[in-house]
This record gives structure tokens, sequence and C-alpha cells, in this order.
């Protein structure tokens, strides 16, 4: 679920690992940045106003496959995400925004054949064909516990994971609160060993 308020782990074996120097990489263009953003910071405002299905349906389908191996099969996993909203209800939570902040960091994944020329011949060269793009989120809760005075407000640090195949702009999320590097590389392999996330911290608004 985007903006922190589920996760599940991964599952299923990875698949073969590939050597970053068997893939031709390519720059990666500004606009893919702000692409993620703007589909991150959309997610938020939809989950903000209580659309949490939509996250649901924007979920990676990789990570959904897996994530749902895991728990039994999808339909549980969407019953289970499904009443998420009860539960915050239920606990006194609400959301107050959700949105990216900071700086996105961006890699190559998934490499694929593509036909190319070179020298005035085609031939199939092993390429990236999809962005991963790590997107650092903000999310502010208000807390009303039982009993309370009042209200305490929560702000969230965490990250979405917004994958995209390359020459779209149909962005998928992974999110971030309680994912670390091993759980990435089990689906995309080519990432860096030493590749470092976003931070994920939670502190209350005085």
């Amino acid at each position: 679920m985007a903006c922190g308020i589920t996760t599940a782990q991964q599952a299923g074996s990875a698949p073969a690992p590939i050597s970053e120097a068997e893939v031709a990489s390519e720059a990666i263009p500004p606009d893919v940045l702000a692409s993620a953003v703007a589909a991150v910071g959309k997610l938020g405002d939809e989950v903000v106003l209580g659309h949490y299905q939509v996250a649901v349906q924007r979920m990676n389908p990789l990570w959904k496959k897996r994530t749902a191996q895991r728990m039994g099969g999808e339909e549980v996993l969407e019953k289970q995400l499904a009443g998420v909203a009860a539960q915050m209800a239920q606990q006194g939570i609400s959301m107050i925004s959700c949105k990216p902040v900071g700086k996105p960091i961006a890699y190559e994944v998934a490499p694929g054949k593509k036909r190319v020329k070179e020298n005035g011949a085609e031939v199939d060269k092993l390429v990236y064909t999809k962005w991963l793009v790590l997107v650092p989120t903000m999310t502010q809760f208000r807390i009303f516990p039982a009993g309370a005075k009042r209200a305490l407000v929560i702000d969230s640090t965490s990250f979405q994971v917004a994958v995209c195949e390359k020459g779209k702009n149909d962005w998928t999320f992974i999110d971030g609160a309680n994912l670390n590097a091993g759980d990435l590389r089990g689906l995309f392999s080519t990432l860096p060993r030493d590749m470092e996330l976003p931070p994920v911290k939670k502190h209350e608004v005085r």
C-alpha cells in the first residue's frame, strides 16, 4: 500500500544474476525523474482521499505476485489491503498528507534483448527495458488515541519505488516502509549490491 500504510515481504527465488557489463546503459533523462515524482504525488493524493484501491491497482505486478504467493493468493492480499481504512479508523488514525520530497534516485533495470543497428547490420543487443526510481516521501498522520485529550501528529519519512517500462508513462509502485535492498534485488538482480535506500523514520510533530 502507498505511503507507508502497509507492506509485505518478498517471497520466491531470485533470477540468475546478470553482470552490468553485459547490458547497454543510457543516461537517465530529467523528464523520467519528473514523471516518477509526479506519479508518486498523484498516488499520494488518491490515498489521502481514501481511495486505497488505487494503491492496490498500481502496485508493481512482480511485487504483487510475490506478495500474494506469500499470503495465500491475490484475493487474500486484496481483502487485507481493502481493510486498511477500517483498521485506521478503529485506531483513531487519519492521513493528513502524503507527498514526494527530496531528490529521487534512478536506476535502469530488467535487461532484455532489443534489435538495433550497429555498423550497418541489425543485431540483438542486451539493454535495460525499465526505469526504477526511488522517490522519498513524507506522510503526515493524525492519531487520536483512546482517552487522549488531544490528537498527535506524526511525520513519517519513507519512499516509493516507482517502476516503468522505458518509453511509457505507466508507473507502478512498491511501498518502501518495510523494504530493504535485498527485497528489490530479488526482483531486479542488476541493482547495485551497495545501493542505499532512502531513510524510513517517524517522529511526533510538536
